[in-house]
């Protein structure tokens, strides 16, 4: 299933509390975003306990118990985990991941909320979360019964967030840095190869890693952290995280190449910083530039100017990355007419 609305974080939150208590939820999204930790917040926000069950490696018995004779007839006994006496939230991770034969055990769980003639106790809540079809993971087709019994959201990964969330948790700030630098780097759709991926989930995988490595405290071997790197994050991301490292002594470099007091690095083993920043700079435009030119303030009319210099200067060291700079992909782009001005000065920039 692929929502054409999508949600933040906050916004999930803000749904679970209001529309859980009275119906299931189902939040879809990729592997990694975030989805299992939400759900326990969310939890712990309301005070209850959380009661995660993997979908993927439940079978029947494992929801509807077994059977016991009672007298001249039998019940089903369900499982201790989800026989409480208390409220809670009951977390089905990768429900679309089970077989048939467990997504029929939830039927009565996900529209009555009970298993047999055991009910869940009042004010419990259940939440539902699987993967999507292009993820590349382990996902079967739910029944339209199933789907029709649930609400549906699917999250998106908010970089903004996750970096007021990060820092909040102490993650490692070579990684809250990178990505208020690079927001688009947080989330990567999964490859269709067998290879790592960038997603919130393996950013803090990396942070964990840096922080155990003492990265920032002490000197790690250059194998070492390309190591780091390249196990938890898209290659293209590993790559850029590399480059923001070794220019980690010129930690405000692009601010003084902006204010005239640095130039682009043009050694060609300097190549990698060169991209970085560059790219750097092009999310710089893409946040701060206005989409139309009569909202230019006087300030941001000196910016555009030094901007218009600084992609020239950038062409003459190195044309391809000066082109990546200003090109427009799926999802950004640069306003019309800022590219306007580029391509008056510089033609043969922008590709036809």
């Amino acid at each position: 299933m692929n929502l054409p609305i999508t949600v933040t974080q906050s916004d999930l939150l803000e749904i679970l509390l209001n529309v859980s208590p009275i119906r299931p939820v189902f939040i879809w999204g990729a592997p990694g975003i975030g989805k299992s930790a939400l759900v326990e917040q969310f939890a712990a926000e309301v005070g209850l306990p959380c009661v995660s069950l993997l979908g993927s490696q439940l079978a029947p018995e494992d929801i509807i118990g077994i059977p016991q004779i009672k007298g001249e007839t039998s019940e089903f006994l369900p499982p201790k985990m989800i026989a409480r006496k208390e409220p809670y939230v009951l977390f089905l991770d990768e429900l679309n991941a089970c077989s048939q034969e467990v997504q029929k055990a939830f039927y009565s769980l996900i529209h009555e909320r009970r298993i047999g003639e055991y009910h869940l106790p009042e004010g419990s809540i259940v939440v539902g979360a699987g993967n999507r079809a292009q993820d590349s993971a382990i996902v079967k087709t739910m029944s339209s019964a199933l789907i029709n019994r649930m609400f549906h959201v699917q999250l998106k990964a908010d970089a903004g967030q996750w970096i007021k969330w990060a820092k909040s948790a102490g993650l490692h700030p070579w990684v809250i840095d990178y990505i208020i630098q690079r927001p688009d780097d947080l989330f990567s759709e999964p490859p269709k190869t067998e290879e790592p991926f960038s997603t919130p989930r393996s950013w803090h995988m990396l942070s964990d890693a840096l922080t155990e490595y003492g990265a920032g405290k002490k000197e790690i071997p250059a194998n070492t952290l390309k190591m780091l790197a390249y196990g938890c994050l898209s290659p293209s991301h590993a790559g850029m995280f590399l480059a923001y490292t070794k220019n980690l002594k010129n930690k405000h470099m692009l601010d003084e190449i902006i204010a005239q007091k640095a130039k682009w690095p043009a050694k060609p083993e300097d190549r990698d910083v060169l991209y970085f920043l560059a790219q750097s700079f092009r999310a710089k435009l893409l946040a701060e530039l206005p989409k139309n030119k009569q909202d230019i303030s006087g300030n941001m009319l000196s910016f555009v100017y030094r901007a218009k210099g600084m992609i020239k200067e950038l062409s003459v060291i190195n044309f391809e990355i000066a082109q990546m700079t200003v090109a427009a992909d799926d999802e950004h782009a640069l306003p019309d007419w800022f590219m306007v001005e580029v391509i008056r000065d510089l033609p043969r920039l922008v590709r036809k």
